[in-house]
C-alpha cells in the first residue's frame, strides 16, 4: 500500500495550515509548525497529523468547503487506502518513520471546512474512516512534496492484539 506526499502544511498556530515544499520532522513535529492549544494538539504522541487527499476530494463532492490544510493536517497523503490507516500502523513518509497513535477528533476550529459547520463529518466515532490521524515520530528526517508514503507494518503491541 503506497502513496505520495501531496502537501506539507504548517502554521504559526491554527488553521489553515499553509503549503510548504518540504519540512524537517523531529519527535516534536514539523519544524516551524505551531499549535494554539497544546492540551489537545502537538506533543510527542501527536507530533504529526495526516489526512487523505481522496477524503478531502470526497468531502468537497458532498459540498463541504474543505481544502488541503484547512483541517490542520501537516501531511496530506494521496493514493493511500485510508481505511487501512489507524492506531499502531507504521508509515514511512520520505525519510521519516511515523506510528499512528490515534484519530484526531474534530473541533470547532475546523468548522469552516464543513457545510453548516458540521465538523463531526470528520469524526472517527460518527463516521469511521473519515478522521485525520495523529502520529508519533519513530525516525526523524525530511519530507518533501512528492515523497513516497507507504504502510510498512504495525507496532508489535498492535500486531499481537
Amino acid at each position: 500500500m503506497t502513496g505520495t506526499v501531496h502537501a506539507i502544511n504548517t502554521s504559526k498556530g491554527g488553521v489553515p495550515k499553509l503549503p510548504q515544499p518540504e519540512a524537517s520532522v523531529t519527535v516534536d513535529g514539523l519544524v516551524g509548525d505551531r499549535q494554539r492549544d497544546r492540551r489537545y494538539h502537538g506533543g510527542p504522541m501527536r507530533a504529526v497529523s495526516l489526512y487523505s487527499l481522496e477524503r478531502i476530494r470526497a468531502l468537497q463532492a458532498e459540498g463541504h468547503p474543505v481544502d488541503v490544510g484547512t483541517m490542520g493536517e501537516n501531511v496530506t497523503v494521496a493514493g493511500l487506502d485510508w481505511s487501512r490507516v489507524g492506531p499502531g500502523v507504521r508509515v514511512s513518509v520520505g525519510d521519516v518513520l511515523l506510528e499512528i497513535t490515534r484519530d484526531a477528533p474534530p473541533c470547532k476550529t475546523i468548522a469552516g471546512s464543513f457545510r453548516d459547520g458540521g465538523f463531526t463529518r470528520a469524526s472517527q466515532k460518527v463516521h469511521p474512516g473519515w478522521s485525520r490521524f495523529y502520529a508519533r515520530v519513530l525516525r526523524e528526517g525530511s519530507v518533501r512534496v512528492g515523497d513516497p508514503v507507504a504502510v510498512v507494518g504495525v507496532a508489535p503491541e498492535e500486531a499481537s492484539s
